[in-house]
């Protein structure tokens, strides 16, 4: 038995759209680069939802799996929590059906969080804390990071799409990652670099002033995290960052890098490369492969390195940066317990993943056409592969229905 408690992720587990399409076809339709849109964004996929494949459904199946594959039951969940800024009902939150189609207690306490892509991550704090308060009284807590990534077609957004949940399960004496609770760096501002008006289904991005937000935002967060003394525990061995595409995780570690240096550094590229190598790169793999989806990107990030460094990573501290537009952002951290990577190699992290097919652009850009009508879509109307995945079926007098 752990000599203290520790609170933090026992499990993960990920669930993706059945279809994806290729950048650098779609920077062919485009009329760019492949180079532009691969080599630029550090993006190599982009996961395209299927009206059917809603965020509930997306969360759904992500807890399936998540209990699915490890070893745990929903009877043994008392806070479920869901993270999305995808929401499907002005009032009735994501978590709601997923507490049904998941099949959770009764007396289990759910609901949804929302602040752009740091919703998710406010649910795992939160739980944390729940966990750690003592009031879970030897239950776990559920929290799934559920989005659908929409910008307009041929807009300058529209290759940072994607789709996606991943489900994290959090308990004391967790299996993969020991959270440092109580020491987190927080930042928050009222600025206008991302929105989703109610009228939209799109995002608006103010893209370049995002990326201004999101390196104050860090330079905020990671300050305050360094002055609650955190850097005592250990040096950092790997880091996750919050990730909209690749290449904005490695203008992250570079600024990190210069407040290591206690001022705005210039860091060199060399040595950047080994310092990125080393302990950002195989948080991207996944990324990469799906592409931004919002509440759960740093938490795919995390599965990424879990999954790619299997062989290596018990025992690391890793460093954890979430932002959500708006905005704000936490810096925190985990240390990897032992047995991790076995476990991590049990979970099948990229299962989800290598069962995909390819779209043609043609065919992405059909089931982009169809977004505005698929809410109000009638059951029947549409025809979801039967494969045993939760689906969304369409609507019944304004009521979601569901393929349990």
């Amino acid at each position: 038995m752990p000599s203290q408690r520790s609170f933090g992720v026992d499990a993960i587990s990920l669930s993706v759209p059945r279809g994806y399409v290729e950048l650098a076809d779609l920077a062919t339709a485009r009329g760019v680069p492949a180079a532009k849109y691969v080599e630029g964004l550090g993006v190599t996929r982009m996961a395209v939802a299927a009206a059917y494949e809603d965020p509930v459904a997306l969360a759904a199946n992500a807890a399936r799996r998540l209990f699915a594959t490890s070893g745990r039951a929903p009877s043994e969940i008392g806070l479920c929590i869901v993270g999305s800024e995808t929401a499907v009902d002005h009032s009735k939150p994501i978590a709601a059906w997923v507490h049904r189609l998941v099949g959770l207690p009764a007396t289990c306490r759910s609901y949804e969080t929302k602040h752009a892509c740091f919703g998710a991550t406010a649910g795992v704090l939160t739980a944390l804390d729940w966990l750690a308060s003592g009031a879970a009284r030897g239950r776990s807590a559920l929290v799934v990071a559920t989005d659908i990534a929409r910008y307009g077609v041929a807009s300058p957004g529209e290759p940072t799409q994607g789709a996606g949940a991943v489900a994290i399960l959090l308990s004391e004496n967790p299996r993969l990652v020991d959270l440092e609770v109580g020491a987190s760096g927080s930042f928050t501002r009222d600025v206008d670099d991302f929105w989703r008006p109610l009228h939209s289904k799109d995002a608006i991005v103010d893209g370049h002033y995002s990326v201004t937000c999101y390196l104050d935002a860090l330079t905020g967060a990671y300050t305050a995290w360094r002055a609650l003394g955190a850097g005592e525990q250990g040096a950092l061995d790997r880091c996750c960052y919050h990730v909209p595409y690749g290449k904005m995780a490695r203008k992250a570690h570079r600024h990190r890098l210069a407040l290591d240096a206690d001022h705005e550094a210039v860091v060199d590229e060399s040595a950047l490369d080994v310092s990125f190598r080393r302990e950002v790169a195989s948080s991207l793999v996944l990324p990469a492969l799906v592409g931004n989806i919002y509440t759960g990107s740093l938490w795919l990030a995390l599965a990424s390195l879990l999954h790619v460094e299997s062989e290596i990573i018990d025992g690391a501290r890793v460093g954890l940066f979430s932002y959500g537009s708006g905005c704000t952002a936490e810096f925190f951290a985990g240390r990897v317990v032992p047995g991790a990577g076995a476990f991590a190699r049990l979970l099948g992290l990229t299962a989800p993943i290598e069962a995909r097919a390819p779209l043609t652009v043609a065919q992405y850009e059909t089931i982009r056409r169809a977004d505005g009508a698929v809410d109000r879509s009638e059951v029947g109307t549409m025809i979801p592969p039967d494969d045993g995945r939760v689906a969304f079926l369409g609507v019944d007098n304004d009521r979601r229905v569901y393929r349990a």
